[in-house]
């Protein structure tokens, strides 16, 4: 206890140096730095009140501190949501999911508009094998995903909208991509037209998801595997996209342990 009680000033400046890091760096080169610097100066005020013995200085800067506490609670909410937002204990995978599930709505809304207003599309989720072979010869995009950017690329105004648009993780990579056509078009209706059979020719050869919005009927595909299922309803789309990319909540358990894989951490 003795040994514990020595080392405990040094534990508290280290828990407030790393508090005040944290501060500051969050604070830095934004507008709220100016009322960080007035608050540290008003506390160096009154500290100096306090260690100068100034009574009338002291008593004056302690009656506008209580009412400052309030203030800065006032003034500094939307960042103090955000900084404690950061302090989540809930873990990198918790927001991983939830990531990955506002990106699995946004692309579900953005297909069935396109099918509701039968405007062709198609869309490949890049799994384990690479596209990048396809990517090189298209529009290069490396653009975050977005709802409304995935909709302009499927606008007949626009000159990407023939082609397929590649989306590795949460990234667009590239636009007006032209994919292999299968040769077996067995599965593919006469209705269906160069947008299917590419659809299938690309999950006959990688393990991509493909999403075909057809221009006819305005239904949504799904291939994978070299297997085309049609008219897939949006909960059904939602839970198929689930089911291959949702990253797993539980990690395996391990049953020996493994040095190499210790040391790598």
């Amino acid at each position: 206890m003795f040994f514990f009680h020595t080392l405990t000033p040094l534990i508290e400046v280290i828990i407030i140096a790393v508090m005040l890091n944290y501060l500051l760096s969050f604070f830095w080169n934004t507008r709220s730095m100016d009322l960080v610097l007035g608050l540290l100066a008003f506390l160096l005020i009154f500290a100096a009140s306090s260690w100068f013995n100034l009574p009338v200085l002291h008593k004056l800067m302690f009656m506008i501190a209580n009412a400052a506490v309030i203030a800065i609670l006032i003034i500094f909410q939307p960042e103090l949501r955000v900084a404690l937002s950061k302090l989540s204990v809930k873990g990198r995978r918790y927001r991983e999911i939830t990531e990955f599930d506002k990106f699995l709505d946004q692309m579900a809304n953005s297909v069935y508009k396109l099918s509701e207003k039968r405007i062709g599309a198609l869309i490949a989720l890049e799994n384990e094998d690479s596209l990048e072979e396809f990517a090189r010869k298209a529009v290069l995009l490396n653009a975050n995903f977005s709802s409304e950017l995935l909709e302009t690329v499927f606008a007949t105004s626009t000159p990407l909208h023939d082609g397929a648009v590649i989306i590795r993780d949460l990234i667009m990579i590239a636009a007006s991509v032209i994919l292999p056509l299968a040769e077996d078009t067995s599965q593919i209706a006469k209705s269906m037209g160069t947008r299917h059979r590419a659809g299938l020719g690309a999950s006959q050869l990688t393990d991509a998801l493909i999403i075909v919005v057809s221009e006819e009927t305005g239904k949504v595909s799904i291939a994978r595997d070299g297997i085309m299922t049609r008219g897939v309803k949006i909960d059904r789309f939602k839970g198929i996209i689930r089911s291959i990319f949702n990253p797993p909540l539980k990690k395996p358990l391990r049953t020996r342990f493994n040095l190499l894989e210790w040391l790598k951490r």
